[in-house]
C-alpha cells in the first residue's frame, strides 16, 4: 500500500504542476478545444490520485484490501489523462480513441471498490 499511496500523491503533485503548465504555458498556444482536453486530463488525474489515497486509507483503517481496485484507478487515470495530454499537445485527434479505455478502467476500479466495500462491510 506504501507504493500506491506514493503513486497517488505523485499523481496529485504532477496533476497540479500540469494544471499550472496548462494555465500559464499552454493557454496562448493551444486552441480552446485542445486546452479543454488537456485540462480534462488534469482533472481526472487529480481526482483519481485522491481516489487512490482514499482507497489506501480505507484499506489501512478498515482492513479491506483494495489494492487491485486502486491499481485499476491508477492504470485508468494514466491511460485516460496521458492520451488527452498527447492529443492536446500533438493535435492528433486519433489519439483520443485510446481515452475511453482509460475511462473504462477507472469505472471498473470504482465498481470493484464498491462491490468489495459492500461485501466486506456486510
Amino acid at each position: 500500500m506504501k507504493n500506491l499511496a506514493t503513486i497517488g500523491a505523485l499523481m496529485m503533485a504532477s496533476g497540479i504542476a500540469l494544471g499550472a503548465f496548462a494555465a500559464h504555458g499552454l493557454k496562448a498556444r493551444l486552441e480552446p478545444e485542445l486546452l479543454a482536453a488537456f485540462q480534462t486530463g488534469v482533472q481526472y488525474q487529480i481526482y483519481h490520485g485522491l481516489g487512490v489515497l482514499v482507497l489506501v486509507a480505507l484499506s489501512l483503517f478498515s482492513g479491506i484490501r483494495l489494492k487491485a481496485e486502486a491499481v485499476w484507478l491508477v492504470t485508468g487515470a494514466l491511460i485516460f489523462s496521458v492520451s488527452l495530454y498527447l492529443l492536446a499537445l500533438s493535435g492528433v485527434r486519433t489519439i483520443g480513441m485510446v481515452t475511453p479505455i482509460g475511462g473504462s478502467a477507472m469505472i471498473l476500479g470504482w465498481l470493484l471498490s464498491a462491490k468489495k466495500i459492500w461485501q466486506e462491510m456486510s
